[in-house]
């Protein structure tokens, strides 16, 4: 199969999720970069960055059309993150390709196993210091492992600012986005250096993707759909963390 169509199917994959489950997306683009099209971990970072900030974009505009979207504060949500997304991002070019491995690894079994927790029901009150902790570690997550941590940000949302499910997903595309593009500005000379002709079809069938992501998500339940993609991620989850040891 050419490097082309491997980078069309992972991106129309990665954009399904993130359609579908509002996250969770660089999750899969990071080891599809690396293990399908040849990526070096620091260079699929980055390239993650790239296509899930797109991706991510292009979904915020239309759940900001649907009213999904409270941006006051998924601003202030996502500045929080700012500093340490652009900080992780910087960081992350100068360490060991084993650890940012098996740092993904650790993160990809993180986000499986919260999918397969039973939802967690909203506060009565919101906590700010609790909101901007939040927000920090969710942006140095983005910068240092260049994935948008939607499967973080979302249940985040509803736990510490009290969001109503939809409200969570629209918002948490928002913080995704920004956090995203505040870690890139730290990786100009990476993101020079990229595969641009494997990158931009990646990043296009993505947001494509992202699209009938939306529609999958209005058929299929979405317990069923958090499920599948928890045990796949287990097992990328395990491939990497075996590929970072041995």
């Amino acid at each position: 199969m050419s490097v082309l169509v491997l980078a069309l199917v992972a991106g129309a994959v990665v954009g399904l999720a993130l359609g579908a489950l509002g996250g969770g997306g660089g999750v899969l683009a990071v080891p599809a970069l690396i293990y399908l099209l040849g990526f070096t971990p620091a260079a699929a970072t980055t390239a993650s960055l790239l296509i899930v900030a797109a991706t991510t974009a292009t979904s915020l505009y239309a759940h900001a059309r649907a009213g999904h979207v409270r941006w006051r504060a998924g601003a202030a949500f996502a500045a929080a993150g700012l500093v340490p997304a652009a900080l992780a991002g910087a960081a992350a070019t100068r360490l060991p390709q084993p650890v940012l491995t098996a740092a993904f690894a650790a993160v990809a079994a993180l986000a499986a196993v919260r999918m397969l927790r039973p939802a967690t029901a909203a506060p009565k009150e919101v906590r700010p210091l609790k909101a901007a902790g939040t927000g920090a570690g969710l942006g140095a997550l983005t910068g240092l492992l260049g994935v948008g941590g939607g499967f973080l940000a979302v249940p985040a949302l509803v736990t510490v600012l009290a969001f109503e499910m939809q409200a969570a997903v629209g918002t948490s595309l928002l913080v995704i986005t920004t956090n995203s593009l505040a870690s890139l500005m730290t990786r100009t000379g990476g993101a020079a250096d990229l595969d641009w002709a494997v990158v931009a079809p990646f990043a296009g069938a993505a947001i494509l993707g992202a699209w009938d992501g939306r529609r999958l998500a209005a058929k299929v339940s979405g317990a069923r759909l958090q499920q599948v993609f928890a045990v796949l991620l287990l097992g990328v989850a395990a491939v990497m963390l075996v590929d970072a040891v041995v």
